[in-house]
C-alpha cells in the first residue's frame, strides 16, 4: 500500500469539504472525488467512485468522481443488483473481485466489462434511520481491493458517514431557515395587501382578509400570489421583507 488514507488527514479533509460546500449535493460530489483520489493513492491504480443514496427503499446515483463512475453506478441502480445494492441491503462491505469469474450478478458484470471495469467494491455509509448511502468504487483491473484495502475503505466510510450525517443535518437547518424566510416574505405581502384593501374599501383587517381569500378562491391561486399580484400592480416591483439593522 502506498498510503494509509484513514486518519487525521482524511478527517481534516472531510471537515474542509463540509466547510467549503454550500449544500448536500455539492458535498456528495466532492466526497466522491476525494474518495476516488485517496483510494487511488492507496492502491497505486486509478480508482473511480460513485455515490448511491437510498431513501424510502428507492436508490439513486447522486454523485460520481467521473462520468464513467456515474454511468456504472446508474446501470447498477437500473438493474437493481450489484455490490453497491448488496452493501446497502446488508450494511456491510461487498467485493466483486473479478467480473469474469464471480457468479452473482452476470448482467451487471457484463456491463462493467464492456465499460472497462474489472472489479468493484461497495462500501455502505450509515447516515440515519430513514436513509442510507454507499460508496461504489470501480477498478480497471482485478486484485486491487485486497483485504487491507477493504479494511481501510471500511474505516474511511465510518469517517465519511459521520461527515455526511452532519452535512444532511446542516442542509436540513438551511432548508428550514429558507422556509422561514419565505414564510416571512409571504406574510409581509399578505399583510401589505390587506392594508391596501383596507385603505381602498375603508374596512377592517378581517374584512380585507376575507376579500383577499375570496379572490384567491375564485382565481384558484395561492393567497400569497394574489397578494403579490395586487402589490405588483401598485408598485411594479416585488415586495421583500426588510429587517432593520
Amino acid at each position: 500500500m502506498a498510503n494509509n488514507f484513514v486518519g487525521d488527514d482524511a478527517a481534516r479533509h472531510l471537515q474542509e469539504l463540509l466547510l467549503g460546500t454550500d449544500n448536500v449535493e455539492d458535498f456528495l460530489g466532492r466526497l466522491a472525488e476525494f474518495s476516488a483520489t485517496m483510494l487511488s493513492r492507496t492502491t497505486g491504480a486509478e480508482i473511480e467512485c460513485g455515490v448511491t443514496l437510498q431513501r424510502r427503499k428507492r436508490t439513486m446515483t447522486v454523485a460520481g468522481s467521473s462520468p464513467r463512475a456515474v454511468t456504472l453506478d446508474r446501470i447498477e441502480q437500473s438493474l437493481r443488483e450489484g455490490p453497491c445494492i448488496e452493501a446497502l441491503r446488508t450494511k456491510s462491505v461487498v467485493l466483486l473481485a473479478d467480473v469474469d469469474t464471480d457468479p452473482r450478478w452476470p448482467d451487471y458484470q457484463r456491463q462493467l466489462a464492456a465499460n472497462g471495469c474489472r472489479s468493484t467494491l461497495g462500501v455502505p455509509l450509515e447516515i440515519g434511520e430513514d436513509a442510507a448511502a454507499a460508496l461504489n468504487f470501480f477498478g480497471a483491473d482485478t486484485g486491487l481491493f485486497t483485504e487491507d484495502i477493504i479494511a481501510e475503505a471500511a474505516g474511511f466510510a465510518d469517517l465519511a458517514g459521520r461527515a455526511l450525517r452532519l452535512a444532511v443535518r446542516l442542509g436540513t437547518f438551511q432548508s428550514r431557515a429558507e422556509d422561514l424566510q419565505a414564510a416571512l416574505e409571504n406574510r409581509t405581502s399578505i399583510d401589505l395587501a390587506c392594508g391596501v384593501i383596507m385603505a381602498q374599501n375603508r374596512c377592517s383587517q378581517d374584512a380585507a382578509m376575507a376579500i383577499l381569500t375570496k379572490v384567491s378562491s375564485n382565481r384558484n391561486q395561492k393567497l400569497r400570489d394574489v397578494a403579490a399580484d395586487l402589490l405588483r400592480n401598485l408598485t411594479s416591483a416585488d415586495v421583500r421583507t426588510h429587517f432593520d439593522a
